[in-house]
């Protein structure tokens, strides 16, 4: 079943976040075992989804397509893409399999720790005749991750989509978001992240996702370029943490800096640095091409990144732009 669809308003590019969306189940303590907590916080949760409403949220057009559980998990997900102002047009529902569930640790340090519900949940089993076609074909950017490829059927419908998005002249977004437990092995999880490298315009890696995907725990640039960038590859990030992210494209290379920041949880950081990047360069993506203004956006991009860990939840921790100009003002000041 399809959702309703609210669609997005407004002039200018439209992103569109492929793959799955579900609930966190987040300790309401700090820093300690799952068993330990004595109560949990639901959260909106799913990289791709985070991106979608971090668009929205900067003031971009965004839409989600994934499967979501008939159920009150699934009903509610779709409700808060819409009160956010994305398009969820995409979303299918499954009446056969749950909205995913994932209990998340916050370790005293801000890190996250999952233990996931999955067996199969509804976003594994979205099909490639479910996709909605027109809606994909609106991308100005197709972003999504890699938790898509795990199992069928959605690891067909994931290609699919990209394609369609390609052959629409969408430009490709790829945040490899690692989730080791969900993948029968290590060696699956690289052979299926890499199946889809080659295809993307803009990649981005953690600095943990770096080391296994290269081996490499000096980050260093060398390997950046021969391990992981491609012949068609447009740009390379690497985000370092509170360190920032590093930048590789076929001209220039580079590091751009973040702010000191108290992390009290790391939940989506990730995604709203990813977020605000394309909501940056999705109506001008010359800039992919300019150095300086691309130093400008990821420090930007940074930034909103920083915001969403000094809080709990990724959803409710991603930052209006007036709050990211604030603060890149205090910086410049100071």
């Amino acid at each position: 079943m399809a959702s309703n669809g609210v669609s997005v308003s407004g002039g200018g590019g439209l992103v569109i976040s492929f793959g799955e969306m579900l609930i966190d189940f987040v300790p309401t303590v700090s820093g300690i075992s799952l068993a330990q907590a004595p109560g949990f916080l639901k959260a909106a949760a799913g990289a791709p989804a985070n991106v979608a409403i971090a668009v929205a949220r900067l003031g971009g057009k965004a839409a989600f397509v994934g499967k979501l559980g008939e159920d009150e998990f699934g009903r509610m997900l779709a409700a808060i893409l819409r009160e956010n102002g994305v398009d969820d047009g995409g979303v299918r529902f499954d009446g056969g399999a749950r909205t995913a569930l994932a209990f998340v640790t916050l370790r005293a340090d801000g890190e996250r720790e999952f233990m996931f519900y999955r067996n199969p949940s509804a976003d594994m089993l979205l099909r490639p005749d479910e996709l909605d076609v027109d809606l994909i074909k609106k991308a100005t950017i197709f972003h999504y991750g890699s938790i898509s490829l795990i199992s069928e059927p959605c690891r067909a419908a994931h290609p699919r989509a990209m394609d369609i998005a390609k052959d629409s002249n969408s430009l490709l977004s790829y945040d490899i978001n690692l989730r080791l437990p969900l993948w029968p092995s290590p060696e699956e999880a690289k052979h299926q992240i890499k199946s889809i490298w080659n295809k993307t315009d803009i990649i981005k890696v953690s600095h943990v996702e770096f080391e296994f995907l290269t081996g490499d725990s000096s980050l260093s640039d060398e390997t950046a370029m021969s391990s992981l960038f491609h012949e068609n590859l447009k740009l390379l990030l690497v985000t370092i943490g509170e360190k920032g992210c590093k930048y590789y494209t076929k001209n220039f290379k580079g590091i751009v800096g973040s702010i000191n920041v108290k992390a009290i949880d790391t939940t989506g950081a990730g995604d709203a640095f990813v977020g605000a990047l394309l909501r940056k360069i999705v109506d001008d993506q010359s800039v992919l091409q300019d150095e300086k203004r691309l130093r400008e956006i990821l420090r930007f991009a940074n930034i909103c990144g920083a915001i969403t860990a000094t809080k709990k939840g990724a959803i409710p921790s991603l930052p209006k732009e007036q709050e990211v100009l604030a603060l890149l003002k205090e910086a410049k000041e100071a």
